[in-house]
C-alpha cells in the first residue's frame, strides 16, 4: 500500500475534496493534489482519464474514483 501512487484533482472550494485529503492523511498516505482551477493541463488530464468535470477525482495507481467513495478507496489501497 505504501508505493501507491496517489493523486487527487481538487478545487479550492471542494469540500469533498478536502474531506478525500484529510483522509489520506489519517491513513498517513501522501499524495500529489492538482489544483484544476488554475492548471489547466491538469484538468484536461484528469477529463481525459475520468470523463468527469467535477472534482474530486482520485487517481489511485491506475484506478479512477470519482468523488470521495470511501468504500471505493479502501477496497483499492486494500484496506479492511
Amino acid at each position: 500500500m505504501a508505493d501507491v501512487r496517489i493523486k487527487i484533482y481538487t478545487t479550492p472550494t471542494c469540500p469533498w475534496c478536502r474531506r478525500a485529503k484529510d483522509y489520506f492523511r489519517q491513513l498517513g498516505l501522501p499524495y500529489t493534489e492538482v489544483d484544476v482551477s488554475k492548471d489547466q493541463k491538469g484538468a484536461e488530464e484528469m477529463v481525459r482519464k475520468s470523463g468527469q468535470m467535477g472534482v474530486p477525482v482520485i487517481e489511485i495507481g491506475n484506478q479512477i474514483i470519482v468523488g470521495f467513495d470511501k468504500a471505493k478507496i479502501d477496497r483499492t489501497l486494500g484496506i479492511n
